[in-house]
Protein backbone atom coordinates (compact mmCIF):
# COMPACT_ATOMS: atom_id res chain seq x y z
CA UNK A 1 0.00 0.00 0.00
CA UNK A 2 0.95 3.62 -0.87
CA UNK A 3 2.68 5.39 2.48
CA UNK A 4 0.31 7.87 1.36
CA UNK A 5 -3.01 6.12 1.68
CA UNK A 6 -1.74 4.60 4.63
CA UNK A 7 -1.25 7.57 6.32
CA UNK A 8 -4.68 9.06 5.07
CA UNK A 9 -6.67 5.93 6.57
CA UNK A 10 -4.43 5.99 9.80
CA UNK A 11 -5.47 9.82 10.27
CA UNK A 12 -9.42 9.33 8.88
CA UNK A 13 -9.82 6.86 12.12
CA UNK A 14 -7.79 9.26 14.51
CA UNK A 15 -10.17 12.13 13.36
CA UNK A 16 -13.05 10.26 13.80
CA UNK A 17 -12.53 9.35 17.05
CA UNK A 18 -11.24 12.23 18.03
CA UNK A 19 -14.61 13.87 16.98
CA UNK A 20 -16.60 11.50 18.92
CA UNK A 21 -14.44 11.68 22.32
CA UNK A 22 -14.41 15.40 22.03
CA UNK A 23 -17.87 15.35 21.90
CA UNK A 24 -18.60 12.95 24.58
CA UNK A 25 -16.16 15.06 26.80
CA UNK A 26 -17.85 18.33 25.81
CA UNK A 27 -21.21 17.04 26.74
CA UNK A 28 -20.29 15.87 30.09
CA UNK A 29 -18.84 18.89 31.54
CA UNK A 30 -20.84 21.67 29.73
CA UNK A 31 -24.04 19.81 31.27
CA UNK A 32 -22.40 20.18 34.93
CA UNK A 33 -21.55 23.64 34.44
CA UNK A 34 -25.23 24.30 33.55
CA UNK A 35 -26.46 21.56 36.44
CA UNK A 36 -24.01 22.77 39.56
CA UNK A 37 -24.18 26.93 40.42
CA UNK A 38 -21.04 25.80 42.93
CA UNK A 39 -18.66 25.65 40.14
CA UNK A 40 -16.60 28.14 39.38
CA UNK A 41 -17.06 28.30 35.34
CA UNK A 42 -13.81 30.26 34.67
CA UNK A 43 -11.39 27.68 36.91
CA UNK A 44 -13.75 24.51 34.96
CA UNK A 45 -13.44 25.80 31.77
CA UNK A 46 -9.08 26.96 31.96
CA UNK A 47 -8.92 23.13 33.05
CA UNK A 48 -10.91 21.73 30.39
CA UNK A 49 -9.44 23.48 27.79
CA UNK A 50 -6.16 22.72 29.26
CA UNK A 51 -7.29 18.85 29.47
CA UNK A 52 -7.86 19.20 25.20
CA UNK A 53 -4.52 20.57 24.40
CA UNK A 54 -6.52 24.15 23.55
CA UNK A 55 -4.16 27.34 24.89
CA UNK A 56 -6.51 29.17 26.93
CA UNK A 57 -6.74 33.07 26.90
CA UNK A 58 -4.14 35.02 28.83
CA UNK A 59 -5.04 37.79 31.42
CA UNK A 60 -8.16 38.44 33.90
CA UNK A 61 -10.97 38.22 31.38
CA UNK A 62 -13.25 34.71 32.39
CA UNK A 63 -13.24 32.12 30.22
CA UNK A 64 -16.97 30.73 29.69
CA UNK A 65 -18.72 28.13 28.82
CA UNK A 66 -19.26 30.02 25.35
CA UNK A 67 -15.58 30.07 24.89
CA UNK A 68 -15.35 26.54 25.32
CA UNK A 69 -17.86 26.05 22.77
CA UNK A 70 -16.42 28.18 20.35
CA UNK A 71 -13.09 27.18 20.43
CA UNK A 72 -13.77 23.09 21.17
CA UNK A 73 -16.61 22.67 18.73
CA UNK A 74 -17.03 24.99 16.06
CA UNK A 75 -13.94 26.55 15.67
CA UNK A 76 -12.57 25.32 12.44
CA UNK A 77 -8.76 26.38 12.73
CA UNK A 78 -8.27 25.03 15.98
CA UNK A 79 -6.99 21.25 16.01
CA UNK A 80 -8.62 19.99 18.64
CA UNK A 81 -12.21 20.89 17.73
CA UNK A 82 -14.81 18.87 16.71
CA UNK A 83 -15.59 21.24 13.63
CA UNK A 84 -11.60 21.08 12.82
CA UNK A 85 -11.44 17.05 12.89
CA UNK A 86 -14.78 15.91 10.75
CA UNK A 87 -12.93 18.49 8.22
CA UNK A 88 -9.61 16.82 8.11
CA UNK A 89 -11.10 13.08 8.13
CA UNK A 90 -12.97 14.39 4.65
CA UNK A 91 -10.11 15.67 3.41
CA UNK A 92 -7.92 12.68 4.31
CA UNK A 93 -10.74 10.33 2.95
CA UNK A 94 -10.58 12.87 -0.72
CA UNK A 95 -6.55 12.23 -0.69
CA UNK A 96 -7.39 8.52 -0.48
CA UNK A 97 -10.42 8.49 -2.77
CA UNK A 98 -9.34 5.64 -4.72
CA UNK A 99 -8.99 2.90 -1.58
CA UNK A 100 -12.10 4.60 0.37
CA UNK A 101 -15.38 3.22 0.10
CA UNK A 102 -18.36 5.14 -1.86
CA UNK A 103 -20.58 4.82 1.87
CA UNK A 104 -17.63 6.51 3.51
CA UNK A 105 -16.49 9.16 1.32
CA UNK A 106 -20.72 10.23 1.48
CA UNK A 107 -20.81 9.82 5.27
CA UNK A 108 -17.95 12.07 6.04
CA UNK A 109 -18.89 14.82 3.09
CA UNK A 110 -22.25 14.47 4.59
CA UNK A 111 -21.04 15.08 7.94
CA UNK A 112 -18.67 18.05 7.05
CA UNK A 113 -21.36 19.59 4.96
CA UNK A 114 -24.13 19.68 7.85
CA UNK A 115 -21.22 20.94 10.30
CA UNK A 116 -22.80 24.34 11.54
CA UNK A 117 -20.71 26.98 12.05
CA UNK A 118 -21.87 28.33 15.71
CA UNK A 119 -23.77 26.63 17.98
CA UNK A 120 -27.15 27.63 20.02
CA UNK A 121 -26.55 27.05 23.92
CA UNK A 122 -29.75 25.13 24.17
CA UNK A 123 -29.02 22.93 21.64
CA UNK A 124 -25.91 21.86 22.61
CA UNK A 125 -26.30 18.49 23.75
CA UNK A 126 -28.33 17.38 20.13
CA UNK A 127 -25.29 18.77 18.46
CA UNK A 128 -23.15 16.11 20.78
CA UNK A 129 -25.55 13.35 19.95
CA UNK A 130 -25.61 13.81 16.44
CA UNK A 131 -21.83 14.28 16.25
CA UNK A 132 -21.60 10.44 17.98
CA UNK A 133 -23.98 9.06 15.87
CA UNK A 134 -22.11 10.81 12.88
CA UNK A 135 -18.59 9.15 13.96
CA UNK A 136 -20.65 5.84 14.51
CA UNK A 137 -22.02 5.59 11.18
CA UNK A 138 -18.71 6.40 9.71
CA UNK A 139 -17.14 3.17 11.37
CA UNK A 140 -20.08 1.27 11.27
CA UNK A 141 -19.93 1.93 7.38
CA UNK A 142 -16.06 1.00 7.29
CA UNK A 143 -16.21 -2.14 9.08
CA UNK A 144 -19.22 -3.41 7.23
CA UNK A 145 -18.06 -2.17 3.21
CA UNK A 146 -14.48 -2.47 4.03
CA UNK A 147 -12.49 -5.65 3.46
CA UNK A 148 -10.71 -6.05 6.77
CA UNK A 149 -7.26 -6.28 4.78
CA UNK A 150 -4.26 -3.87 5.31
CA UNK A 151 -6.23 -0.53 4.30
CA UNK A 152 -8.67 -1.12 7.36
CA UNK A 153 -5.78 -2.36 9.90
CA UNK A 154 -4.54 1.22 9.46
CA UNK A 155 -7.91 2.52 9.99
CA UNK A 156 -8.39 0.74 13.23
CA UNK A 157 -5.04 1.59 14.50
CA UNK A 158 -5.71 5.18 14.05
CA UNK A 159 -8.84 4.71 16.02
CA UNK A 160 -7.46 2.62 18.53
CA UNK A 161 -4.29 5.13 19.17
CA UNK A 162 -6.70 8.23 19.30
CA UNK A 163 -9.26 6.09 21.64
CA UNK A 164 -6.43 5.07 24.19
CA UNK A 165 -5.91 9.54 24.51
CA UNK A 166 -9.10 10.40 24.44
CA UNK A 167 -10.36 7.63 27.45
CA UNK A 168 -7.21 8.59 29.08
CA UNK A 169 -8.16 12.69 28.88
CA UNK A 170 -11.76 11.77 30.13
CA UNK A 171 -10.24 10.00 32.68
CA UNK A 172 -7.77 13.11 33.69
CA UNK A 173 -11.08 14.88 33.35
CA UNK A 174 -11.96 13.60 37.03
CA UNK A 175 -9.77 15.52 38.66
CA UNK A 176 -10.01 18.90 36.98
CA UNK A 177 -10.69 20.89 40.56
CA UNK A 178 -11.81 19.47 43.60
CA UNK A 179 -15.60 20.97 43.48
CA UNK A 180 -15.80 20.31 38.99
CA UNK A 181 -14.96 17.10 38.48
CA UNK A 182 -17.83 14.84 37.66
CA UNK A 183 -18.87 12.02 39.33
CA UNK A 184 -17.71 8.30 37.91
CA UNK A 185 -21.86 7.68 37.21
CA UNK A 186 -21.43 10.53 34.31
CA UNK A 187 -18.04 9.57 33.19
CA UNK A 188 -19.52 5.93 32.51
CA UNK A 189 -22.71 7.44 31.19
CA UNK A 190 -20.27 10.18 28.76
CA UNK A 191 -17.87 6.65 27.83
CA UNK A 192 -21.60 4.61 27.06
CA UNK A 193 -20.21 2.12 29.71
CA UNK A 194 -22.65 2.53 32.78
CA UNK A 195 -24.65 -0.68 31.53
CA UNK A 196 -22.05 -3.03 30.73
CA UNK A 197 -20.16 -1.58 34.39
CA UNK A 198 -23.34 -2.59 36.20
CA UNK A 199 -24.15 -6.19 34.37
CA UNK A 200 -20.06 -6.61 35.13
CA UNK A 201 -19.97 -5.23 38.47
CA UNK A 202 -23.52 -5.54 39.31
CA UNK A 203 -23.79 -2.67 41.98
CA UNK A 204 -23.36 1.30 41.87
CA UNK A 205 -20.43 2.77 40.72
CA UNK A 206 -17.45 2.95 43.35
CA UNK A 207 -14.26 5.31 42.28
CA UNK A 208 -11.86 2.23 41.87
CA UNK A 209 -14.30 0.35 40.50
CA UNK A 210 -15.63 2.37 37.83
CA UNK A 211 -11.47 3.58 36.67
CA UNK A 212 -11.04 0.04 37.32
CA UNK A 213 -13.60 -0.86 34.14
CA UNK A 214 -12.77 2.01 32.33
CA UNK A 215 -8.85 1.37 32.64
CA UNK A 216 -8.16 -2.59 32.72
CA UNK A 217 -11.63 -4.21 31.27
CA UNK A 218 -10.81 -6.22 28.21
CA UNK A 219 -14.11 -6.43 26.86
CA UNK A 220 -15.33 -3.11 26.89
CA UNK A 221 -13.61 -1.66 23.82
CA UNK A 222 -13.74 1.97 25.24
CA UNK A 223 -11.52 0.48 28.17
CA UNK A 224 -7.79 2.17 27.61
CA UNK A 225 -6.59 -1.85 27.99
CA UNK A 226 -9.23 -2.72 25.11
CA UNK A 227 -7.76 -0.08 22.72
CA UNK A 228 -3.96 -1.05 23.37
CA UNK A 229 -4.57 -4.61 22.52
CA UNK A 230 -6.91 -3.82 19.27
CA UNK A 231 -4.00 -1.10 18.61
CA UNK A 232 -1.19 -3.96 19.05
CA UNK A 233 -3.28 -6.41 16.94
CA UNK A 234 -3.21 -4.24 14.52
CA UNK A 235 0.30 -3.60 14.22
CA UNK A 236 1.03 -7.13 14.32
CA UNK A 237 -1.15 -7.70 11.60
CA UNK A 238 0.00 -4.71 9.57
CA UNK A 239 4.13 -5.97 10.16
CA UNK A 240 3.87 -9.80 11.24
CA UNK A 241 7.71 -8.94 12.37
CA UNK A 242 7.05 -6.18 13.74
CA UNK A 243 7.26 -7.83 17.30
CA UNK A 244 10.41 -9.26 16.37
CA UNK A 245 12.63 -7.11 14.56
CA UNK A 246 12.58 -3.43 12.44
CA UNK A 247 11.85 0.22 13.39
CA UNK A 248 8.05 -0.62 14.04
CA UNK A 249 9.52 -2.61 17.17
CA UNK A 250 9.40 0.60 18.73
CA UNK A 251 5.39 1.10 18.62
CA UNK A 252 4.91 -2.25 20.06
CA UNK A 253 7.21 -2.18 22.80
CA UNK A 254 5.91 1.85 23.84
CA UNK A 255 2.25 0.10 24.02
CA UNK A 256 3.23 -3.33 25.99
CA UNK A 257 4.83 -1.01 28.11
CA UNK A 258 2.19 1.18 29.08
CA UNK A 259 -0.06 -1.62 29.05
CA UNK A 260 2.19 -3.79 31.83
CA UNK A 261 2.09 -0.35 33.82
CA UNK A 262 -1.49 -0.13 33.98
CA UNK A 263 -2.11 -4.17 34.45
CA UNK A 264 0.29 -4.75 37.40
CA UNK A 265 0.17 -1.24 39.36
CA UNK A 266 -2.24 -1.66 42.22
CA UNK A 267 -5.42 0.36 41.09
CA UNK A 268 -5.79 2.30 44.24
CA UNK A 269 -2.30 3.90 43.39
CA UNK A 270 -3.42 4.84 39.81
CA UNK A 271 -5.98 6.42 41.67
CA UNK A 272 -4.16 8.26 43.74
CA UNK A 273 -2.13 9.72 40.85
CA UNK A 274 -5.09 9.72 38.79
CA UNK A 275 -3.98 13.08 36.62
CA UNK A 276 -0.34 11.89 36.21
CA UNK A 277 -0.74 8.26 35.00
CA UNK A 278 -3.29 9.46 32.19
CA UNK A 279 -0.69 12.20 31.17
CA UNK A 280 1.51 9.33 31.08
CA UNK A 281 -0.59 7.39 28.62
CA UNK A 282 -1.32 10.24 26.59
CA UNK A 283 3.00 10.52 26.22
CA UNK A 284 3.05 6.87 25.40
CA UNK A 285 0.36 7.49 22.49
CA UNK A 286 1.99 10.17 21.06
CA UNK A 287 5.13 8.22 21.05
CA UNK A 288 3.62 5.29 19.05
CA UNK A 289 2.12 7.32 17.11
CA UNK A 290 5.70 9.01 16.37
CA UNK A 291 6.90 5.56 15.99
CA UNK A 292 4.25 4.72 13.57
CA UNK A 293 4.61 7.90 11.36
CA UNK A 294 8.62 7.21 11.18
CA UNK A 295 7.88 3.78 10.05
CA UNK A 296 5.15 3.61 7.45
CA UNK A 297 4.81 7.48 6.41
CA UNK A 298 8.53 8.61 6.54
CA UNK A 299 8.01 11.29 3.48
CA UNK A 300 4.68 13.20 5.23
CA UNK A 301 4.71 15.56 8.32
CA UNK A 302 2.34 14.54 10.68
CA UNK A 303 -0.62 16.18 11.14
CA UNK A 304 -0.76 17.25 14.48
CA UNK A 305 -3.29 19.06 17.25
CA UNK A 306 -1.99 21.62 19.60
CA UNK A 307 -0.48 20.40 22.81
CA UNK A 308 0.27 16.89 21.05
CA UNK A 309 3.80 17.44 20.90
CA UNK A 310 4.42 19.03 24.38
Amino acid sequence: MLSRIAESLFWIGRYIERSDGTARILDVHLQLLLEDPWIDEDTACRSLMGVMGTVTPAGDQPVTRADVLTNLAVDRTNPSSIAYCLQAARENARRAREIVSTELWETLNTTYSRMPRRLNDEKTHEFFQWVRERAALAVGVTDNSTSHDEAWQFFTLGRAIERTDMTARMLATRSLTEASGPSWTTILRSCGAYEAYLRTYRGMPSSQNAAEFLLLDRLFPRSIIHSIRTAEQCMSAIDPVADRVGHSNTVLRALGRMRNELEYQPIDEVLAELPAHMQSVQSVTREASEAIRGRFFPTQAEPSWIGETS
